[in-house]
């Protein structure tokens, strides 16, 4: 059996696999703070990149980005019930305003406790409706779109790295129209941007449809989902896009000046993607030695590992400097690794991290005038040695050919991973053998207290409708 950088195995143990992973290819730790997480740099710079790419496309859609408090006072949530009830049991709330020495140790002063308390976001329609009910006053005002960029607080009970942790960070927006067909419609344009983005920048493809009745946002009228089927068949809700209907605009009086000179109600959406997504590519994408990024979001698409000896050092340097300049030239993001580390243990630092094109130069390639390149999907099989001037002309269309390839495999794998199932009989089956992916079977089927004790026995839940055919739904375990 050959050796591993993960262990145990994705088919070990896929959950403690994952976790090693985040450490191996430095992506974050936990925080002293219970339940949060530090991203490192390497990780950070992997969000920079998707978060900037999603701005991108956020803006395409005619959409400003803003900046909102991080406090909300509780009397907002408590305008909005139906809300504050799916998120209660999740705030952080903040009682206090200072510190006071008591018996040696800081404690919140009990003279200072605050009139009314607040809560730390978890979610900001409600502050964001607040302020809607002041910024928009005529049918002219309208569409108002708005997006922030931010950390959010849910006091989480079982944290994991990227998937599930109490502070996480996020894109939130939070859109106002003067008609129900103008938010039903923005909600299902952004479900489709996610949906994009996904395929094209993250090489995943998606299962997209509405959330059933039971599964929604606490306080939509529909709720439209981004599903992706992880390595071991489990769920991943990547993003969302809900339909608020006028449940907001009701609360916070969020009213427009018509064209026919009577005062209306507004409707609102909001959408919202997160760090989870980091957690989605890793477990998608990564095999058992390490991780596995798309090009369009490795912080180095390229990686040049000069293999030196100590009397040759000076000059392959140089020689991995001179590509690594001609490449950078061409646009792409390269790192040369010169730093004092044995050859062989660069590479394998860079097979955990998962850069796409991984060259290595020594003695024999500088007399040639030829690179090693090594593609991370595909590993050795790959391997190549090539002319510089060809690697000069080709690496983007490499590049390019990876985020396709990757894109493909998972698209093979994911439908090997769907099942349609005619009735509870057979999937109870499927269940009890194990049986691991998405059950798609028809929504009725679900709707019956045989289902509930399936649900409550293997931890399965209603994912989505089927977009194709909304009298389908799809099942699954999910994190």
């Amino acid at each position: 059996m050959s050796k591993t950088a993960i262990t145990p195995t994705r088919a070990e143990n896929f959950s403690e696999w994952y976790q090693n992973l985040v450490a191996a290819a430095d992506l974050a730790e936990n925080s002293p703070v219970r339940g949060c997480m530090t991203i490192k740099p390497y990780g950070w710079a992997i969000w920079e990149l998707m978060r900037d790419e999603m701005d991108k496309r956020i803006k395409a859609a005619g959409v400003q980005n803003v900046q909102f408090p991080l406090l909300i006072p509780v009397e907002y949530f408590n305008r909005e019930a139906e809300h504050v009830e799916g998120f209660a049991k999740e705030c952080a709330v903040v009682t206090h305003y200072r510190l006071k020495a008591i018996d040696g140790t800081l404690q919140p002063d009990p003279d200072a406790k605050l009139a009314e308390p607040y809560i730390i976001r978890p979610t900001s329609e409600t502050i964001i409706g607040e302020a809607m009910s002041r910024w928009v006053q005529s049918y002219r005002d309208l569409p108002m779109k708005l997006n922030q960029w931010v950390n959010v607080m849910r006091w989480e009970m079982r944290p994991r790295l990227f998937l599930r942790t109490s502070e996480f960070y996020w894109q939130e927006g939070h859109d106002v129209f003067a008609d129900h067909a103008g938010a039903a419609a923005d909600a299902r344009k952004m479900h489709k941007v996610y949906g994009d983005y996904a395929r094209e920048v993250l090489a995943i493809p998606s299962v997209m449809g509405e959330k059933t009745a039971e599964e929604r946002f606490a306080g939509a009228d529909h709720t439209y989902t981004m599903e992706h089927i992880m390595q071991d068949g489990k769920a991943l809700q990547a993003g969302t896009s809900h339909d608020l209907g006028q449940h907001f605009s009701k609360s916070f009086d969020i009213k427009y000046l018509g064209d026919d000179g009577q005062l209306h109600h507004a409707w609102t959406t909001s959408w919202g993607v997160s760090t989870r997504m980091m957690g989605g590519v890793i477990m998608t994408h990564g095999d058992d030695d390490g991780l596995i990024l798309p090009p369009a979001i490795a912080p180095y698409q390229i990686v040049i590992i000069p293999i030196v000896r100590d009397e040759n050092a000076k000059k392959l340097n140089k020689y991995a400097e001179k590509i690594g300049k001609k490449l950078r030239a061409k646009g792409l993001r390269v790192l040369v690794d010169t730093s004092d580390m044995r050859s062989a243990d660069k590479i394998w630092k860079w097979i955990k991290r998962g850069a796409p094109l991984r060259i290595e130069v020594g003695d024999r390639e500088m007399e040639s005038e030829v690179a090693t390149v090594t593609r991370r999907d595909r590993g050795k099989s790959s391997q190549k040695t090539i002319a510089l001037a060809d690697l000069y002309k080709n690496a983007s269309d490499m590049l390019k050919q990876i985020q396709s390839d990757m894109l493909s495999a998972v698209e093979t794998r994911n439908k090997a991973m769907i099942t349609d199932i005619a009735d509870l009989a057979e999937l109870s089956k499927h269940l009890s053998a194990g049986k691991i992916g998405f059950f798609r079977l028809k929504y009725e089927e679900t709707k019956s207290p045989e289902f509930d004790g399936l649900m409550e026995e293997y931890k399965i839940s209603r994912r989505c409708l089927d977009d194709a055919d909304p009298s389908f739904v799809f099942v699954a375990k999910s994190y």
